[in-house]
């Protein structure tokens, strides 16, 4: 009761948010109707307008039933047939996103002879699946989920009833290798008569996203509504990497309210991010865990399709690490139509970046799909001596071996080399120094500072349907990390006001990552309640080794640097080899208790072990944990375009070590509270709006009967409020914005004070990214960016010793399309303000990048 009253308290910060939604959402209602852009629908008694649907509605029209729902193969694709007497009483209003075609009939509903749900899972080459739902007391919906975009479809009317006629996008003559499994409340349908076979027109276009993505598939493991999902989840599509010109994780994720970057800068060669204020190993890739990406070597956008952000724990399905959410990566996939891409992009400092993006089928039956990204950039910077390269190679390869398997192969190659950015000490520059400021450029390490890090990943997704309700998928994937850093000299700490000490260390660190999904997805029914069930095992091994030599360095003055002073002597040799292993057994279940009802229960049994090997000492270590965490959540949907939803949710993270008793540490938790309102303000455009309560638990902190040791007495916690909002304002304008307020503090601790914040953790945070483009007249194509970010005050570090300060920073953008072509100046930092990212600590501050300008020119076709 006491965590539900203080996250209820915390309502009160956004009062302002809420009632906005409910004045908004009025006004906006009537666009819930409205036709998707690029659809043309000619009239054969249909009625597809807002306004004629709220009349309808208003009027009490009779709800029609369909009693039936039947799939035929033709030459071209399929028809789905709902099976009417009194087909020209059903309005379509299309709802068409990414690579779906989503229809909406009101005032209609299924009376199907065995439940009213139908689904169908690949029923022709290129459509992977067909769904028909009871939307809600009023309504059908129809789904069909193309695999290389939106089908074409054309729209019937006969005396049997509806018919959609689908052709998918891969081909327009593929035939089917099988015949579609025929649900038993089917038969074959009689061949439409000449009259029905005129069409009432209905052209669908393959449009992106955009702003707006209504859909997750992280969260689950399988394709859900985002507003069906009892959890905060954000996804950045693609549409926003390209507009925003995305070359590095972070610039793609500081559009997400609650993120923000954790003790490292923009310029590091790893990426590591706090999610609500905590920071873990917190990265998917294509659905598996990835830790290479925080400690690592990180990433490059050029293979990215999309970025989904889970907000708090999902150890359910994913295992350890993650407390405050996870960052999921989705790859760019094989296309079933040719196409080719090519984009070059030059900027400041040196910078210099060249992409290619090629895909298509491998053979006539376009059963076998390749796509192949790759990547070159140099850059330097406004840091002396700091210069880096980066390439990537990323083949995939996907195999339709039947129509009801799929084999997918996927490999990466990506290679930095870089110095390591070390920022400048606090004192001299967000606090004062006697001797004035330090230079932002002032590079602490020495010139010939080299640090390469190369990372290879090769893995296979692989699905088999064996029914249209019972498929199963596997997925794994292999990632080897290497990192040779033979020369690095690095700050230690400050010696006085102009003085740093400094060591020199070589070293070589090499990942091995091996990550085993084995799922089942079943759908069924008890009764009138449906379930989709998710339940499999997990496997994962990290070895680590990690062998290092130091030398001592010579003081550097940071106002009158020296550099190339003699090294000392090689010293304190280590090598080290770490291995954990990982089995965790989980179950999910989705349940519909009603079409505005809907439950999310789930649990994960783990078993984690690590074992550490030290072999200039020649000791050993070993630790096993077991650990249950749990997840439950309920939507409740009280008109269509609200959700409702609360949510529990437990994760967990193994402690290695011993206290000074020589007790073993138990698991790390964090625990989390959560309620919040999805909202479809209009069509295009929607919103969330989250309120939690997340404890960090059995966090060590120094035993005050011996510092040397650890206790877990140590609890955080962190309560907040995010908002964001994204999609289509007006055609053309698209707007992606959101708001975090985040209270990250330490309750319990016996080394730091109770109450101090968590550093790197702004109260408040604001992102706004908005972009228009003119539709029509000669400038059509013509469009302008703008975007606001603004982090605030945060501490430097536990202590809370000083304080990094606050900043706005603005960034621009114009681009010019003209079908495949491209092309864009972005701008970043406009008004060249002087800001720091973040903070390590009292010797380590890192600037932000100033004034940036980035021209790019791009052709697909």
């Amino acid at each position: 009761m006491r965590r539900l009253q203080r996250l209820l308290a915390g309502c009160r910060y956004v009062s302002w948010q809420l009632w906005a939604i409910a004045l908004v959402l009025p006004m906006m209602q009537p666009a819930w109707g409205n036709e998707f852009p690029g659809i043309k629908q000619a009239q054969r008694g249909f009625s597809t307008s807002a306004v004629d649907l709220l009349a309808q509605q208003q009027g009490n029209v009779a709800v029609t039933e369909v009693t039936g729902v039947k799939v035929n193969s033709t030459s071209t694709g399929i028809e789905v047939i709902l099976q009417t007497s009194i087909a020209e009483a059903l309005q379509v209003l299309n709802k068409s996103d990414a690579n779906s075609f989503i229809a909406e009939i009101p005032n209609a509903q299924l009376r199907l002879p065995q439940g009213n749900f139908f689904q169908q899972e690949k029923p022709f080459a290129g459509i992977a699946e067909i769904t028909v739902i009871n939307l809600d007391a009023n309504s059908i919906r129809i789904t069909v989920k193309g695999e290389g975009g939106i089908p074409k479809v054309e729209l019937f009317n006969s005396d049997e009833g509806l018919i959609f006629g689908f052709t998918p996008t891969t081909t327009t003559s593929q035939q089917p290798q099988t015949q579609p499994e025929t649900p038993t409340n089917q038969t074959q349908p009689e061949t439409p008569t000449p009259e029905a076979d005129q069409p009432i027109e209905l052209v669908v276009t393959g449009e992106q996203d955009g702003y707006r993505a209504p859909d997750a598939s992280t969260a689950t493991k399988v394709d859900t509504d985002r507003r069906d999902i009892p959890q905060s989840i954000q996804v950045v599509p693609q549409q926003i990497l390209k507009d925003q010109q995305v070359t590095r994780l972070g610039e793609g994720l500081k559009n997400v309210p609650g993120v923000v970057r954790g003790n490292q800068s923009s310029r590091s060669p790893f990426d590591a991010y706090l999610i609500r204020g905590f920071a873990d190993f917190n990265f998917l890739r294509n659905g598996l865990l990835d830790n290479a990406v925080n400690f690592s070597i990180g990433t490059d956008s050029a293979n990215i399709e999309r970025l989904e952000v889970l907000k708090g724990p999902s150890s359910v399905l994913y295992g350890p690490g993650g407390g405050g959410g996870l960052i999921s990566i989705l790859t760019k996939q094989p296309l079933t139509e040719p196409y080719y891409s090519v984009e070059g992009s030059a900027g400041s400092f040196d910078f210099y970046r060249g992409t290619i993006d090629f895909s298509g089928p491998l053979n006539d039956s376009k059963t076998v799909l390749y796509r192949f990204n790759a990547a070159a950039q140099t850059s330097g910077s406004f840091i002396d001596f700091f210069e880096s390269e980066r390439y990537l190679v990323a083949p995939v390869l996907s195999w339709q071996i039947s129509d009801r398997t799929k084999l997918t192969l996927e490999a990466e190659y990506l290679y930095a080399a870089q110095p390591f950015d070390q920022g400048i000490p606090a004192v001299g520059s967000v606090l004062p120094n006697p001797n004035g400021k330090i230079p932002r450029s002032r590079y602490v390490g020495e010139p010939s500072d080299t640090d390469i890090r190369q990372a290879y990943r090769i893995g296979y997704n692989f699905e088999h349907s064996f029914s249209k309700n019972w498929e199963v998928r596997s997925a794994f994937q292999g990632s080897f990390f290497l990192r040779n850093t033979p020369t690095h000299v690095y700050s230690l700490g400050v010696l006085n006001d102009r003085t740093i000490s400094r060591t020199f260390q070589a070293a070589n660190d090499y990942y091995n990552i091996y990550n085993l999904d084995n799922y089942i997805v079943g759908r069924f029914a008890t009764g009138s309640i449906q379930h989709q069930l998710v339940t499999g095992f997990n496997l994962s091994r990290t070895e680590t080794l990690f062998s290092s030599f130091t030398r001592s360095a010579a003081p550097l003055d940071l106002f009158n640097p020296v550099y190339g002073q003699p090294l000392g002597s090689p010293s304190d040799p280590s090598k080290n080899l770490t291995t954990q292993d990982q089995l965790g057994i989980y179950i999910q279940d989705q349940i519909t208790l009603a079409e505005n009802l809907k439950l999310l229960l789930g649990g994960r049994f783990d078993i984690a072990s690590q074992k550490g090997e030290d072999f200039i000492a020649s000791t050993s270590s070993f630790q096993q944990d077991e650990a249950f965490s749990p997840r439950f959540g309920i939507v409740y949907q009280p008109i269509k375009p609200i959700s409702l939803y609360a949510s529990y949710s437990r994760g967990f993270e193994q402690n290695v070590g011993r206290s000074f008793d020589n007790t073993v540490f138990q698991p790390e938790r964090t625990t989390q509270y959560e309620v919040g309102v999805k909202a479809d303000l209009s069509e295009r455009l929607s919103a969330t709006l989250a309120f939690y309560d997340l404890t960090r638990s059995n966090v060590q902190t120094t035993d005050p009967r011996n510092p040397n040791f650890s206790i877990q007495t140590g609890e955080q916690n962190s309560q907040g409020i995010e908002l964001d909002v994204s999609g289509e304002i007006l055609p053309g304008w698209n707007i992606f914005a959101g708001y975090a307020y985040t209270n990250a503090t330490i309750t319990k601790d016996n080394t730091f004070a109770v109450g101090n914040r968590l550093n790197n953790v702004p109260e408040h945070s604001l992102n706004l990214w908005t972009t228009y483009e003119i539709q029509s007249g000669n400038f059509k194509g013509l469009g302008f960016s703008l975007g606001l970010f603004y982090i605030g005050d945060r501490q430097g570090d536990l202590d809370n010793t000083f304080t990094v300060p606050s900043y706005l920073r603005t960034d621009a953008a114009i681009f010019y399309n003209q079908g495949g072509f491209r092309a864009a100046v972005n701008v970043r930092n406009l008004f060249d303000v002087d800001y720091f990212e973040s903070s390590q600590s009292q010797t380590r501050v890192f600037p932000g990048d100033p004034l940036t300008v980035v021209g790019s020119i791009s052709w697909g076709f």
